[in-house]
């Protein structure tokens, strides 16, 4: 079986695509001598938290993942970020391709949480590879990718940044369930408002600071008027 060795040499933001959207450089190195004819190429990507440090604002942004710092010894668990394939041209002996990564601003999931709460420095990454090689000299072999193939990476911090600031420059993202969002919506029409953003401002300057929201406030019926509230006609 041909062996087959990988590393990652940077990343970049695409600034062209439709959105966010991360490239790998990948560098791959097969056996002296052998001739690959392609290289259909499976890639897992995995966030290594155990292999950074942590400050105590970061720490307070990760709770909601990995709990109290006190339980970091066995919650600080990797954290799956992608998966990609990517069809790899003909080479002997080692090439370099793109390994493109679509990415996410949804807050609900756990990647995208893990990089917000990070204030700097770099992510650490384990790029996990499978797949099948076409290889041979006279015809083809069809050969598989061996599982235990992987590149770790530090990721700058800059790089999720600047992705996610080429496609939402100062804003953030929040998912909502439909008939909360119905409610929004609701709401707005009623008072009239202009934006989202105003929508969601108009709930804030009208919410009592002293009081707790109830729990599932905002899931169900906090956005209907109260009896005093007036609503534009």
């Amino acid at each position: 079986m041909t062996g087959f060795a990988f590393s990652c040499t940077g990343v970049r933001a695409d600034p062209y695509a439709a959105g966010p959207t991360l490239v790998f450089r990948l560098r791959i190195t097969a056996d002296p001598g052998t001739r690959v004819h392609a290289l259909a190429l499976r890639c897992q990507i995995r966030i290594e938290p155990a292999r950074r440090g942590y400050g105590p604002a970061e720490a307070d942004g990760l709770a909601d993942l990995f709990g109290e710092r006190s339980r970091w010894g066995t919650t600080l668990q990797p954290v799956q970020f992608a998966q990609v394939a990517v069809m790899v041209p003909g080479f002997t002996g080692e090439t370099e391709t793109d390994l493109a990564v679509p990415c996410t601003y949804d807050m609900d999931i756990a990647a995208t949480r893990y990089f917000e709460a990070l204030r700097d420095g770099e992510a650490p990454l384990l790029l996990l590879f499978s797949g099948t090689a076409f290889t041979g000299d006279g015809g083809f072999n069809v050969e598989p990718v061996p599982w235990d193939c992987e590149a770790a990476h530090r990721m700058p911090l800059a790089v999720w940044r600047e992705m996610i600031e080429q496609h939402f420059p100062g804003c953030g993202w929040l998912r909502l369930p439909r008939d909360t969002m119905a409610e929004l919506l609701a709401y707005r029409s009623r008072h009239a408002l202009a934006s989202w953003e105003a929508t969601v401002r108009a709930l804030l300057d009208t919410a009592d600071p002293a009081q707790p929201p109830p729990p599932g406030a905002l899931r169900l019926g906090a956005l209907r008027p109260r009896p005093t509230e007036r609503t534009a006609p």
